[in-house]
């Protein structure tokens, strides 16, 4: 972790510098600057039909009565890219265009969803099974089921482990 933090504070910034001084010193200070404007200016633009396009898609998708998981991701990856490319440099913007641009972004979605799908089921199903091991008491013998500090009549009953199903975003 505090390699990454390293990176985005340190190495960002420097290399952002570093690409800002060799385009300034090629077309010149103003040109720079104004090309730095337009391109925020242009990013906000896209940001704001993307984010819009990912809205209607994430309605449409909630009154099917599907999970809208795959609007969720796109989401953040718009608000992402649109924050990179509203910061002033040209490797963040690079990295913005890549998050809001449709066939870029679904790339980087579905290297995401790779990497971290088995991870975030697995951190859920932990999660869920912590929270129920707190709420619930389960006996056997007794033939009776007990919320804890709640004193109502137990149920009997049997558990089976069923191991997660990973779940790909489509």
């Amino acid at each position: 972790m505090a390699l990454v933090l390293v990176i985005l504070f340190i190495v960002v910034p420097i290399a952002e510098l570093y690409v800002l001084f060799q385009i300034g010193s090629a077309i010149g200070l103003a040109p720079t600057i104004a090309l730095l404007i337009l391109d925020s200016l242009l990013g906000a633009a896209l940001m704001r039909s993307q984010g819009r396009a990912v809205w209607m898609r994430f309605n449409r998708t909630l009154a099917q009565g599907r999970m809208p998981g795959r609007e969720v991701l796109d989401g953040a990856l718009v608000i992402f890219g649109g924050a990179l490319l509203l910061t002033p440099g040209f490797l963040t913007d690079i990295l913005g265009l890549i998050l809001l641009l449709p066939p870029t972004r679904a790339l980087v979605r579905k290297v995401l969803v790779t990497r971290f799908a088995g991870r975030v089921v697995s951190t859920a199903a932990a999660g869920a099974q912590s929270r129920m091991g707190r709420i619930f008491t389960f006996e056997t013998g007794g033939g009776r089921h007990q919320r804890r500090g709640s004193g109502d009549d137990v149920v009997d009953g049997t558990a089976q482990d069923v191991p997660p199903r990973r779940r790909e975003l489509p």
